[in-house]
């Protein structure tokens, strides 16, 4: 006679279990979309500023690369919502929740993206000195270990096995 292991984890159906999900999942994108906005939102306006004019052409062009990542960003952490209320009520909320996962991912690289580029070009008009793509690297491996090494550490360290 074998002896019944008891259940780890939720009793949820898979629609119960995909409700879930997306609230945790719209509460994470909002704290990113509110960054990426408000990101975006500055460089929008360094244009129109009068040193823009006097910036190398290196530095314009990183510039743009920026502008275009942000809003690159910008879209994929919005596309969730987009993708809420245009399937809304027909029955496919785990699939959706596992694009909009999926787009949240695209958009939290598009941001590291983004928000690289945008270190690089203000240290590099803030400064000329030889050390700048040397910090920029420090503080995208910093955010590499905060978005992504401790997560994926955390997650292998602490994800029950099927069989535990």
């Amino acid at each position: 006679m074998t002896q019944a292991v008891p259940r780890r984890g939720r009793n949820e159906t898979e629609e119960e279990r995909a409700d879930r999900m997306w609230g945790d999942l719209i509460q994470e994108v909002r704290v990113a979309q509110t960054g990426v906005q408000i990101l975006f939102g500055f460089l929008l306006t360094v244009v129109f500023q009068p040193k823009f004019a006097r910036l190398s052409d290196t530095d314009q062009h990183i510039y743009i690369v920026t502008v275009v990542l942000g809003a690159c960003a910008t879209g994929a952490l919005i596309g969730p919502v987009s993708l809420h209320r245009l399937v809304a009520g027909r029955r496919v909320k785990p699939r959706a929740v596992r694009l909009a996962s999926r787009m949240t991912n695209v958009g939290l690289v598009l941001l590291l993206a983004t928000m690289t580029s945008s270190l690089l070009l203000i240290l590099r008009v803030a400064t000329q000195d030889g050390y700048v793509p040397w910090l920029v690297a420090v503080v995208v491996a910093w955010y590499l270990v905060c978005w992504y090494g401790l997560p994926l550490w955390a997650r292998s360290r602490h994800t029950s096995r099927p069989d535990d």
